[in-house]
Parts: C-alpha cells; structure tokens; sequence
C-alpha cells in the first residue's frame, strides 16, 4: 500500500474515531474507488498494488466527477446538492498535489509545443495551429508533466490558446 493509500486508511479510522459522518463516507468512497482500481490491475493480470501516481489518477478522477456534477447541480437550480459535491471535493483535494496556477500551467504547455513541434516529422502544418502542433500531441505531451496538477479543462483552454497565437 502506497503512502498516500495509507494516509486515506488512516484518516478514515481517526474520522471514524471522531464521528465525523460526512468525511467517513467520502473515505469510504475514495477507498472503493482504489480498490476498483485494484481489481482492475488484476484482471488485467498485473500486480494489483497502486503506485502513487495511480492513486492520484483515481483521485483526479473522483474530483472531476464532483466538480462536474456541482456545476450542473448548481445550473439546476439545487444548491444543496452542489454543496454536498463540493464539500466532497475539498476532502479530495486535500489528498491530491497542489494545483499550479495558470502562469505555472502555461510554462509547461509552451514547452510541451516546443517538443512537440521539434518532434513532429512533418512538420509545421497550417491545419494544426500557428505553431504546427496538434493539439491532442499538446495535451498528451503538457499532461504527461501535469497529472494530478492541473485540471485538464483548464490545460484544454490554454493548450487552444497557445495554439492559435
């Protein structure tokens, strides 16, 4: 069990010690979620023990589907709901890296199209954007740097951005 894994467990038993209901059943559910991921690994034949940089991906994961549904909870009219998602969402977000800001998050996307331009073979395009990079070689190249830091809606928006300059 990875580090991170551990400080989950470990949370949820001092939750649970506390009576801390909501923060026990988001624990609950982000350890569900690991060990869906497990189950996975082995069905797969691999070793089913998550490495730190898979325990951030299920993160990750959860804390998109929470924001997402906040947003279209908060568009329906049901505030309620959309603060359950987002009380759940800052649980999450205490055990994900720290999120780089957009100045941060540019740098490495202005990188990432260097490399890529300098790797692509055929190289400048007009159909690709001024600077003759696909964008999904951008996002797969600025994201491979960004996992677990940066919202991947945000690195999309950027990524168009500096495309098109």
């Amino acid at each position: 069990m990875t580090m991170l894994h551990q400080k989950i467990t470990d949370n949820l038993k001092t939750a649970m010690k506390a009576g801390q209901e909501f923060e026990i059943s988001v624990l609950r559910m982000l350890l569900s979620a690991l060990h869906n991921k497990e189950i996975e690994k082995k069905g797969k034949g691999q070793e089913p023990i998550l490495t730190d940089e898979e325990v951030i991906e299920v993160l990750t994961r959860e804390a998109k589907k929470r924001r997402e549904a906040a947003e279209l909870y908060a568009k329906g009219n049901r505030n309620d709901l959309a603060e359950k998602e987002i009380k759940e969402l800052e649980i999450i977000k205490k055990y994900l890296p720290e999120e780089l800001s957009e100045e941060e998050i540019e740098k490495i996307v202005k990188l990432a199209i260097e490399r890529v331009v300098v790797k692509d073979p055929e190289g400048p395009r007009r159909d690709v954007g001024a600077y003759g990079a696909s964008f999904g070689k951008v996002m797969a190249e600025a994201m491979k740097e960004l996992k677990g830091r940066a919202d991947a809606s945000a690195v999309s928006e950027i990524v168009k951005r500096n495309l098109v300059q």
